[in-house]
């Protein structure tokens, strides 16, 4: 296995873009990294299930991914997820994201045909990460989405030495043992990157050292807030605004989360358009339901600052 660093801290799963009709909208990738970069966020993760992977098409992926990289450039690791149900896709995505100097590639467990195997499972995602051989590879669990759920432990004992640049997984699910035994196994080899915004202080606490979820988007300045005391042992502080971002998730998942999330950055003056069908986009009763909602949780108080 290839050494790579491990990420530490915040990770926005970032949005697609796009215009009124639908279709992407790249121009406005700049202004997203710039607010990102100014408010702590180490990295992105681009063309996830926040980025509504599987309603775009190949070609719009890598328009996307182009952006991002050049948009980024030193300030921003740039995660491509390369993730999709044909491995012959998921093969160009992750060489695309090498040619463009993304840093690395992650992908999820195919959906459709799944594998009914962890060996199915490896063989999948070491045809993947081959075509980007020299960046650090992920692997994307998230079991609500895709049906898979092997446990990662047991991945990373089958997997680590037939994937040499395989780094760790991006953790999006509640089995917090599981997630536990992987951050110490083989001495911290793995990078666990904890994917539930809502707990990631139980993330901590087990050891994790980077997260990646959707509301570091318009939340990164709540959650680095959590980083700090978590850091300066001040659990009472670290509790308290964890308790805000559960309530934050809360709110926003009532409204339906993609639709909700893409509003919420429109009120924050980083507006990434609509959601793309089979997903509906709120209505204006519904939006302005929702900032009533935000405001009596005191959210644009802590918001993210252009």
């Amino acid at each position: 296995m290839k050494k790579f660093e491990h990420i530490n801290g915040l990770v926005a799963a970032v949005f697609t873009p796009m215009t009124p009709s639908g279709d992407i909208d790249p121009e406005k990738i700049d202004p997203l990294a710039d607010a990102l970069s100014a408010n702590g966020v180490t990295g992105v993760l681009l063309g996830g299930t926040t980025g509504e992977c599987l309603s775009l098409s190949p070609e719009e992926r890598m328009e996307i991914a182009e952006r991002w990289c050049a948009a980024a450039g030193s300030r921003l690791k740039v995660l491509v997820h390369v993730g999709h149900n044909c491995v012959r896709t998921a093969r160009a995505l992750s060489a695309h994201a090498r040619k463009i100097g993304a840093y690395g590639v992650a992908t999820f467990a195919p959906s459709y045909f799944r594998p009914k195997s962890l060996e199915d499972l490896i063989a999948f995602c070491s045809e993947i990460a081959s075509a980007a051989a020299d960046l650090p590879f992920y692997y994307y669990h998230i079991p609500s989405m895709t049906g898979v759920c092997f446990a990662m432990y047991e991945f990373f004992q089958a997997a680590a030495e037939r994937i040499p640049n395989l780094v760790g997984v991006k953790f999006t699910h509640e089995d917090l043992m599981d997630f536990g035994r992987c951050l110490h196994l083989e001495g911290g080899r793995f990078d666990m990157l904890f994917g539930r915004d809502e707990f990631l202080l139980a993330g901590l606490s087990l050891g994790a050292k980077g997260a990646v979820g959707t509301t570091y988007n318009f939340a990164a300045p709540l959650y680095v807030r959590i980083l700090s005391a978590f850091a300066a042992g001040d659990m009472d502080t670290a509790g308290r605004l964890q308790s805000q971002s559960a309530e934050l998730v809360s709110v926003f998942r009532q409204f339906g989360e993609l639709p909700a999330a893409k509003a919420i950055m429109g009120m924050i003056g980083l507006d990434c358009g609509p959601v793309r069908s089979p997903l509906r986009n709120l209505s204006e009763r519904s939006v302005s339901e929702l900032r009533k909602r935000l405001e009596g949780i005191g959210f644009f108080e802590y918001c993210l600052r252009r």
